[in-house]
């Protein structure tokens, strides 16, 4: 969807964010044993942190070896949605264990259970990650990403 660079770190920006903040909030809920409405406020602290670490991963590593992952299971020419759903799935379950493993050294004091902690965390956050990202967060950010793009004028259309 993005054409350029600038679009790109704004997609990825949003993407991270509506990511990040969900994961966040599914954690401590985890935590907490619940849901509940501090759980929003209190992700805030964690998403400080946490978002730029996905930004750059996502941005520099993380999208570029997802795409060559995708086009072994699909090529150019299958369905637009079909490439969609390959690179976005491959997204998640390369970022699912780096940001867990990131949560688990700085969140989790896991200790000399280090390993254990962030399987255990990579496991319970996998099919979150992959139906907020597939279901959810993907479409909505993908829609706020058009809405905005189809507001801020082409440099092709600005006129004198």
């Amino acid at each position: 969807m993005p054409k350029t660079k600038l679009q790109d770190i704004f997609f990825t920006a949003l993407m991270a964010f509506v990511m990040v903040y969900a994961m966040i909030c599914y954690n401590i809920s985890l935590a907490k044993s619940g849901l509940s409405n501090e759980v929003f406020l209190m992700a805030f602290h964690e998403m400080l942190i946490m978002w730029p670490i996905a930004f750059i991963l996502e941005f520099f590593i993380v999208g570029k070896l997802a795409k060559i992952l995708a086009f072994r299971f699909v090529t150019p020419q299958d369905k637009p949605i079909f490439i969609l759903l390959a690179i976005s799935s491959m997204i998640v379950c390369i970022m699912c264990p780096v940001m867990s493993f990131i949560a688990t050294i700085l969140f989790k004091n896991a200790g000399s259970q280090i390993i254990a902690v962030w399987l255990q965390t990579a496991v319970f956050n996998f099919p979150m990650a992959f139906c907020w990202q597939i279901f959810f967060a993907g479409p909505l950010v993908r829609f706020i990403f058009r809405t905005v793009m189809s507001i801020i004028p082409n440099n092709n259309e600005i006129t004198e």
